[in-house]
């Protein structure tokens, strides 16, 4: 089945075209913290981890996991190997954090050892990574009314090489545990990158609540890119699982069922399926055919959007919508001696360039025509020079990079959204982002996928992703207005989340500040708009705390209530709304 080319559709009812700006508050924001009996277990990234990627992944982890199944709980790893637990119920009585589960083994000696991490998968069920490759399934007990639940340690094996828990969720229909996992592993094929490729694992276990029960892998999959994920959660079903990423992923255990010849040249690289070229009247597309293989085994069929190639071998080679629509009636292929096949596509739209044969397939190799190279850059060279700005004086001068903004320039512009089917592993429906740069993901209701912010224009966008596959998988939850150009001044920004409730959203630097901004509110005394003479309802505001200290932010979790800020060693809660 082929990936459908999606789109994400906006509610115009939840934009504010009449938005002006956040009004600065300067109402004081209580602020309380909790000394911690051992420092958060901190890994600094290795010489060997220079990366990019490395950085994403590990530099940049969030140490402070929020438990999305009970409000305002919280819970760290500390050097001790303990998982710790705070939960707030009253802000000027913060009590100790709680030790509720220890590792069975002493990670701290292991030399390529990750950060500790967890997610909350179900009221009942945590998945847990000691960071040297060894997951831990945990059966959580009902909570008493003065402590909490316990934790029973039912699943742990070592997979292999490091990871980190990404996301995990609990199929109660078929008593499976889905947990996706994260590394980053050296790629010995790519010499001309950066010598790494990122790992989507994700790994079903068959889980048991009774005392003596067994829990057991029952299947692992694999996924493969060449950047971090920005978002990455697996269906709350099970039955898929949804990537946005600047660089496509592609699932491991569909590429071993192609035949190795078809897959890698003498040189060790991926062969493309076929290749392509262009004209202004024509397509033509080259593939080599397999041994043995006649011409009564070839059978290729056009419509004026679609092109479907078989083979005696493989029922579909090629098959999918065309970039434009053709003359089918006019478009032929022939053999060329008995090794390949070429197939001409006669264009409708003359004149009309192609940036790709079939829409969001990545097989093919584009071969240009050197004569038509050399045509356009004939006509583009008076566009060209060998100096910067050859004439400063003229009335139109070139145009200078320095004068646009920062938050103007995206490197974002081949990020995708993609999801996989859990059966084919295959991608079954594809939506471009573009230039709408990822901002952040929060679970807003804990029985849903985790939601995630894109940028529109200037407005921060919250998608939530349905949970079962529809005409419409990702519905437009909510809007933070202005905040997708705000958040693109905050240079030194660490973390990113807004409130389940979405009556903030708020980012933190890396030391010290905090910023929120607000959703507008209705205001109490009248305000009139000076420039407009127009009567203001609603003010939306923006808040600033400083925490009275200079370590670094190694954690940073929203409650509909409170902030939470991780330090080494100190947990700061910041009381943000009064609950009604």
């Amino acid at each position: 089945m082929e990936a459908a080319n999606c789109s994400l559709r906006v509610n115009r009812l939840l934009l504010d075209p009449k938005f002006e700006s956040y009004k600065l508050s300067l109402d004081p924001l209580p602020c309380y913290s909790v000394e911690l009996d051992a420092a958060v277990a901190e890994v600094k990234l290795r010489d060997d981890q220079y990366t990019l990627d490395h950085m994403r992944a590990y530099g940049m982890y969030n140490y402070l996991h929020s438990n999305s199944w009970s409000s305002d709980s919280m819970f760290y790893v500390d050097q001790l190997g303990r998982v710790m637990n705070i939960t707030v119920t009253l802000d000027t009585a913060l009590g100790k954090p709680v030790e509720v589960f220890r590792l069975p083994s002493d990670v701290s000696a292991c030399d390529r050892r990750l950060c500790a991490s967890m997610h909350f998968t179900s009221p009942s069920w945590v998945t847990l990574s000691d960071g040297t490759g060894t997951l831990y399934l945990i059966h959580v007990a009902e909570p008493a009314e003065s402590a909490p639940g316990k934790w029973a340690l039912k699943f742990n094996q070592e997979l292999g090489d490091p990871f980190i828990v990404v996301h995990s969720v609990f199929s109660a229909e078929a008593q499976v545990v889905h947990v996706l996992m994260l590394s980053i592993e050296k790629d010995e094929l790519d010499v001309e990158g950066s010598g790494f490729h990122v790992s989507l694992e994700w790994v079903s276990i068959a889980c048991n609540t009774s005392p003596d029960g067994k829990c057991e892998i029952v299947k692992r999959r694999k996924f493969h890119g060449k950047s971090v994920p920005h978002y990455a959660a697996i269906e709350l079903d099970g039955n898929g699982l949804m990537i946005i990423s600047y660089k496509p992923f592609r699932s491991t255990d569909s590429e071993q069922d192609q035949p190795q010849e078809e897959r890698m040249d003498e040189d060790g690289k991926k062969e493309p399926l076929y290749f392509w070229q262009q004209t202004a009247e024509d397509v033509t597309l080259t593939f080599h055919l397999p041994d043995g293989t006649t011409k009564e085994d070839i059978k290729i069929q056009f419509s004026p959007y679609l092109i479907s190639i078989s083979l005696k071998e493989q029922e579909t080679f090629l098959k999918g919508q065309l970039y434009s629509v053709i003359d089918h009636e006019s478009s032929t292929w022939i053999v060329k001696d008995e090794r390949s096949v070429e197939v001409t596509l006669a264009k409708r739209d003359k004149g009309s360039m192609w940036t790709e044969l079939i829409v969001g397939d990545k097989q093919g190799e584009f071969v240009a025509d050197p004569v038509q190279c050399a045509t356009i850059a004939q006509r583009l060279m008076h566009l060209t020079s060998e100096t910067l700005n050859p004439d400063p004086d003229c009335e139109k001068p070139a145009c200078n990079a320095q004068e646009l903004e920062e938050c103007d320039i995206s490197l974002e512009d081949s990020t995708t959204l993609c999801r996989f089917d859990s059966n084919t592993l295959k991608a079954t429906h594809v939506v471009n982002l573009g230039s709408n740069q990822y901002l952040f993901s929060v679970v807003a209701a804990p029985k849903m996928m985790p939601c995630f912010s894109l940028r529109h224009d200037v407005d921060a966008l919250l998608w939530q992703p349905a949970s079962s596959p529809g005409d419409n998988l990702w519905e437009h939850a909510a809007t933070f207005n202005a905040l997708g150009y705000v958040q693109a001044s905050k240079q030194d920004k660490k973390f990113f989340t807004c409130a389940p409730d979405f009556s903030y959203a708020a980012l933190c630097e890396c030391v010290r500040r905090i910023f929120i901004y607000r959703q507008p509110t209705p205001v109490s005394t009248v305000l009139y708009n000076r420039k407009e003479g127009r009567h203001v309802g609603q003010v939306a505001k923006q808040q600033v705390a400083s925490l009275e200290i200079s370590d670094p932010i190694l954690g940073f979790q929203a409650s509909n209530e409170r902030l939470f800020v991780l330090t080494t060693k100190k947990l700061f809660v910041i009381r943000v709304n009064t609950a009604v």
